[in-house]
């Protein structure tokens, strides 16, 4: 029998969901050709330099900039006391965690600028605005804050000491929360009964979360309307629309956001920031268009960091390896201001991963979110998700040590076997879907586990130590929210499909185009992404917590539904059929047993054209859709990695990484794979490279490139990737989240990587960042310890 496919079916198989389609957005973006915030640049337009604190803690006396305006092209100088004079909001929060014992989660109100107290060196207290970006930096300079200094403390473990340095009168003992969930009568128990306790401190290390753009915004004021536009990287444009009008006082559609190209973000660059508050009031006060630039060496002080976490963590044990609960007990470090969510990640998502894929009776943790003379802390790729599982993965290799079984055993004989789902973890959340046995048997078989042996030899030939780490992860995703799915066919014959989910990196116009390209047959290379300017979307929740594809896909899976919907009702009448007896398939609607059909990319000319329809038929194809909402999706996967050591230096290279993950349906293996590998690497970077350093009176020693180590090429494994995947259940693709999975697995994978290849020395564990220089004094404290 000979089946007849015609190049239209051909092209939509070729962009299907599950190709590894080429991204669209590249083009333009390796041809340097893509359009950031500082690209922006409108008529008449002032620029803005900020003045900061030098100061991590003191009482701000005053500011004197007499010197600063008299200086050439200086057009205003503006402190708190002008924006307090506006009546500008303090920035959002948007936690509401509870307290241990009914207490409330202290929230200090912050402003744009500084003043009463400086809190962190960096805290901006002026702004300057010149006619040219290099006289408002030299105004700025210009600019003398008088500071009176108060003692400091950048330790989240010395916040809390009777005799710390208090950073708000409202927040006794500097603690913002105090975190509890668990049952601790039940878990004190498990661990009394318990045969076995292993107990571990562990450092999350502080991070400079460095995305390749520097943050930027411009602002432009229309007086007429009284509508500001405000053009900033961030990872949502209705979001930050609504944040930023609710801190200007204005209503939400006095306020365009309008967000190009994002140059990275990782969580960073969701908030609104102070020096955008002040490039608006500038625009509007002086009546033209403000931009404001960060300097790199700016941004190490300005720019909300990452992670920065300690916990003791302790693992109840029965005789036979059976896990019976598990404890957290430590801190999450603040900074100096709270963000947004800054609380979220040392408390709950501590508490929905440490369980991870194993069946672990009962969690306790407990957490104090504390405020310290530091940069603020924001999300960073996973905001706790890769945290909760290296706590609970570095546990399991060291109780395995202690209690002399295999850690490959001991996992396999707690992982929640496929018969048990779904699973209601004691964390609440229920895990739909996974077959955990099966991905740890994948990574062995990939990675050549049985091989090691020989691996290792070979390396101490050449005197480097070899170690080998697992670690197998399960992340919760941020739950389903009802995202906005637009799909416009325009004039040009072009579709424009719409969504409130903002790339900045993933992706997402070549992800969302095979969607729509499955489902509605329209050419791939036809369809172009709006996602940028909160003029033209009805809404959105904007990208975070893993959910885009899950949220904008479920979007776009029902707005295409109501394309075929309205296509089939236009069919009947430009086909002369009931609707009944019109069919769709790969883009061509048809009357059933007939050859009369039209396509849908024909039916939408037709309708541009004008169609002559009747009043009471859809007048064009064109669906503006809120998606349907759901709960979280559970991504999963394990990770090997190999590293060789050199005792005699301390450098640790990755010489061997293998990644397997369960990501449901893939809509497009080869952007997944590459999702995976930047969390890896951004995971090596924090175990291996990546250090910041406060002195104790504040001061950030690692403020340059020159001194903080990022990951580079040399830094670069070899990479094995496999997918094996069970779908989700709870959305229509069946897809889970990707883009921080690589996070999750790197940090597990590569630490018990680390610490088996010290184990020769005695090494029972080492913190983060591991660099030459503290493996080598460990190495040092084994042989001075064994001699």
């Amino acid at each position: 029998m000979n089946i007849r496919v015609d190049d239209e079916s051909l092209a939509t198989m070729k962009f299907a969901v599950g190709q590894p389609v080429l991204r669209a957005e590249d083009p333009t973006l390796i041809q340097g050709q893509g359009q950031y915030t500082d690209d922006v640049n409108r008529p008449g337009m002032a620029f803005c330099a900020m003045v900061r604190s030098s100061q991590a803690h003191g009482i701000l006396r005053g500011i004197d900039a007499a010197a600063a305006r008299a200086m050439p092209g200086v057009i205003a100088v503006y402190t708190a006391a002008d924006l307090t004079a506006a009546g500008y909001g303090p920035m959002p929060y948007r936690v509401a965690l509870p307290g241990r014992n009914g207490t409330q989660l202290v929230k200090p109100e912050r402003f744009a600028l500084a003043s009463d107290k400086v809190r962190f060196v960096g805290d901006p207290v002026a702004c300057v605005i010149a006619q040219t970006a290099a006289q408002a930096e030299d105004a700025a300079e210009a600019v003398v804050v008088d500071i009176e200094p108060l003692p400091v403390v950048v330790e989240m473990s010395q916040a809390v000491a009777p005799d710390a340095p208090q950073l708000y009168d409202e927040a006794p003992g500097n603690v913002a929360l105090d975190y509890h969930f668990g049952d601790s009568e039940k878990v004190a128990e498990a661990f009394k009964s318990a045969a076995h306790v292993t107990r571990l401190h562990i450092v999350d290390s502080r991070i400079v979360i460095n995305p390749m753009e520097v943050r930027a915004a411009v602002a432009e004021f229309d007086k007429a309307s009284g509508r500001f536009t405000l053009w900033a990287p961030t990872q949502g444009v209705t979001g930050s629309r609504a944040n930023a009008a609710e801190m200007m006082k204005v209503a939400p559609e006095k306020m365009r956001f309008v967000a190009t190209n994002v140059g990275g973000s990782f969580g960073m660059k969701g908030a609104i920031f102070p020096e955008y508050i002040c490039v608006m009031h500038a625009a509007r006060d002086l009546g033209r268009p403000v931009k404001w630039t960060d300097k790199r060496s700016e941004s190490f002080l300005s720019d909300h960091h990452g992670r920065a976490q300690e916990f003791d963590c302790e693992l109840a044990l029965a005789a036979d390896g059976a896990f019976l609960a598990v404890r957290c007990t430590g801190f999450g470090d603040l900074g100096g201001y709270m963000t947004q969510i800054g609380p979220l990640f040392s408390t709950f998502n501590i508490v929905k991963h440490v369980n991870s894929c194993y069946r672990t009776p009962l969690i306790e943790v407990s957490t104090r979110c504390v405020f310290t003379n530091t940069a603020p802390v924001t999300a960073y790729r996973g905001a706790g998700r890769p945290e909760g599982n290296y706590y609970m993965e570095r546990l399991i290799d060291t109780a395995a040590a202690e209690m002399g079984m295999d850690p490959v055993k001991l996992r396999r004989k707690n992982h929640i076997k496929p018969g048990q789902i779904p699973y209601k973890a004691p964390s609440g959340s229920v895990y739909d879907s996974g077959d955990f046995p099966a991905i740890l048997d994948k990574a062995l078989e990939v990675s050549d586990w049985k091989g090691f042996a020989a691996r290792k030899r070979e390396s101490a030939k050449r005197g480097k130590l070899r170690g080998r780490g697992l670690g197998q992860f399960l992340e919760v995703t941020a739950p389903l929210q009802a995202e906005y799915g637009g799909i416009h066919f325009e004039r040009d014959g072009g579709v424009t499909i719409l969504t409130g989910s903002h790339d900045h990196g993933q992706g997402h116009w070549t992800t969302f185009a095979q969607i729509v390209a499955t489902k509605l047959g329209v050419p791939f290379e036809k369809i172009r992404l709006m996602q940028t300017d909160s003029d033209q979307l009805k809404g959105g929740t904007g990208t975070g917590g893993s959910k885009s594809l899950m949220c904008s896909g479920t979007a776009f899976v029902e707005a295409s539904a109501k394309v075929v919907e309205k296509g089939k009702a236009i069919a009947s009448h430009l086909l002369e059929a009931g609707v009944e007896d019109i069919t769709f398939d790969a883009g061509r609607f048809a009357i059933a047993g007939t050859d009369r059909s039209l396509t849908i990319m024909e039916m939408a000319d037709r309708l541009r054209s004008g169609a002559n329809l009747p009043k009471d038929a859809p007048q064009s194809l064109d669906v503006d859709h809120t998606g349907t909402a759901g709960p979280a999706t559970y991504p999963n996967g394990c990770h090997v990695c190999e590293v060789e050591v050199d005792p005699d230096t301390g450098v640790v290279e990755v010489a061997k990484y293998t990644m397997v993950g369960d990501f449901g349906t893939v809509v497009n293996p080869m952007i997944v794979e590459g999702q995976v590998i930047g969390g890896v690497m951004q995971g090596i970077g924090q175990c291996l490279l990546e250090e910041t350093h406060y002195t104790p009176d504040g001061q950030l020693t690692t403020g340059s490139f020159m001194d903080y180590a990022m990951p580079r090429a040399d830094n670069t494994p070899q990479f094995a990737y496999a997918a094996l995947g069970t779908p989700a259940t709870t959305n229509p693709l069946g897809v889970k989240g990707c883009g921080e999975a690589g996070c999750a697995g790197s940090m597990t994978s590569v630490m018990n990587a680390l610490v088996d290849a010290l184990s020769a020395y005695g090494v029972r564990h080492i913190d983060m960042p591991a660099t030459p220089r503290k493996v080598w004094e460990a190495i040092q404290a084994g042989k001075s310890a064994a001699a």
